[in-house]
């Protein structure tokens, strides 16, 4: 028996809803408003969530991460009487099981529901019986338990792996980790730097080669393929294989056999693939740079790993490891920390990812020298400094725009007369238009200038732009401020 929520503000569907699913065996419980729903979501534990979209407070869209994040880590069905391609689309990107729109049958509903509530108890069920080793992968967010849990799935299969993320990710960690937990661990781990392959002898160092096979070959050698039979060949950054290797790794990738440069006969590996990038290849294909067909046998399975950003919750736990494992290897004394030290850690948006996180560290230990305790005058000035602009840029009010009136009336009597709450409503979207109008012109079309000036999400800002119908990726937009 499963225990459901249902986040709707209307209260005759939050009832018949109740029914159908206490019909199906389950509890169910309601709210009206959002703000009551994620209060419930977070003080109890919920396997499922049926979740309204226009509710009074919010958009259920929105909440979708959040929700997601919670401790139970709900499944979520979208129930909308509002539907749309783009809110459909959304919302499986984000993590939502089904999309449904209103008005819906009982089995529209059951069907998805009974779906839904299977597959998490076979998660659960894996994830109780998979003891994952997770080497030197720190951190307890929920956006990272979920990429553990991918990795233990992967790692009981001989499947291709493709990880993606920012650069300093963690990417080779996470094919390490993947590797020492299959099958495969006693046996070679071979990484391929697709970014510093030298042209000329890409083959060779690949294939490998016989003696004679070309001018300085002295020698046979084997290559980085042979070298992983019976492991895992580890393809890093694997966007920057040139096309001609692309299509000569493709065969290698179906049949698992190659020819040494000047060899007669063809060599076989039985390698298992991990390949990992900071490109996307989708983009990448359209382009022409990358084989389609090659990418669709890289994506067995894909690990998305989070940006550093996107779970300040591992910060803490992160400069705590490093610090420590560097004070140890160093013989140095166990630092401690203040607690706005970690206050200023939270609030930089770390472009380099982790990587960035323990170089600066490692820089801040240098800095403290003798002292016992770190503390954010330690930090880099580079990292001090941008917290302290954009602690400044998050209260600069929207005044600092020049704003034009949104309505100019001489004679108040020849305007139309509405409710209130309907005139409040147009009020409101015809100054919610203006302004991220003028958004999209004062950043010039730049999504994360767009996200501090506005102080939202990534996510919080793509909806009014879907809801006004507004672009973010280009400036053909007229300047707002020249319109009449």
């Amino acid at each position: 028996m499963a225990s459901i929520l249902i986040i709707d503000d209307d209260r005759v569907f939050c009832d018949v809803l109740t029914r159908v699913v206490n019909r199906a065996g389950h509890d169910s419980s309601f709210s009206l408003c959002l703000k009551d729903g994620m209060r419930e979501i977070f003080s109890g534990s919920y396997d499922l969530v049926l979740l309204d979209v226009q509710l009074p407070d919010g958009n259920g869209l929105e909440a979708i991460e959040k929700i997601k994040a919670a401790p139970s880590s709900p499944e979520i069905i979208i129930l909308t009487g509002c539907g749309n391609p783009d809110g459909a689309e959304s919302a499986i990107t984000w993590g939502a099981w089904d999309y449904i729109e209103k008005p819906a049958s009982t089995d529209e509903i059951t069907l998805p529901l009974v779906r839904a509530l299977e597959y998490r108890e076979e998660k659960l069920t894996l994830r109780k019986s998979t003891a994952l080793d997770r080497k030197r992968i720190v951190g307890h967010s929920q956006s990272l338990a979920q990429c553990l849990d991918l990795v233990a799935q992967a790692a009981k299969t001989d499947a291709n792996v493709l990880i993606t993320g920012e650069t300093g990710t963690g990417k080779e960690l996470f094919a390490q980790t993947l590797h020492e937990n299959s099958v495969r661990a006693n046996n070679p781990f071979v990484i391929v730097d697709c970014s510093a392959l030298p042209e000329s002898l890409v083959e060779s160092v690949l294939f490998g080669h016989e003696r004679g096979a070309f001018t300085g070959a002295d020698k046979s050698q084997t290559g980085l393929i042979k070298l992983a039979d019976g492991g895992t060949l580890f393809l890093d950054e694997v966007g920057e294989l040139a096309l001609p290797m692309q299509k000569a790794f493709l065969r290698v990738l179906q049949e698992h056999r190659f020819r040494p440069v000047g060899a007669k006969c063809e060599s076989t590996s039985n390698f298992r693939l991990i390949a990992a990038t900071n490109r996307n290849l989708d983009q990448m294909v359209q382009a022409g740079a990358f084989r389609s067909d090659l990418l669709y046998r890289l994506r067995s399975l894909v690990i998305e790993l989070p940006s550093l950003r996107n779970r300040p919750e591992d910060l803490k736990d992160l400069a705590i490891h490093h610090v420590t494992r560097f004070s140890e290897k160093n013989s140095l004394p166990i630092k401690g920390f203040s607690p706005d030290f970690f206050d200023i850690l939270q609030r930089y948006e770390w472009p380099g990812n982790v990587r960035e996180l323990f170089g600066t560290l490692q820089s801040t230990l240098a800095t403290a020298g003798n002292a016992p305790v770190l503390y954010p005058t330690h930090l880099p000035v580079h990292i001090r400094a941008k917290v302290a602009r954009s602690s400044i840029t998050k209260k600069t009010p929207v005044s600092s725009f020049n704003t034009i009136p949104l309505v100019q009336v001489e004679d108040s009597t020849a305007l139309p007369l509405y409710a209130y709450r309907e005139y409040r409503e147009r009020l409101l979207e015809n100054a919610e238009r203006d302004y991220f109008s003028r958004v999209i012109w004062h950043s010039g079309g730049d999504v994360k200038i767009a996200c501090n000036l506005t102080c939202l999400s990534r996510s919080r800002l793509y909806y009014f732009l879907q809801k006004y119908n507004l672009s973010i990726n280009s400036r053909a937009l007229n300047n707002p401020e020249n319109q009449d």
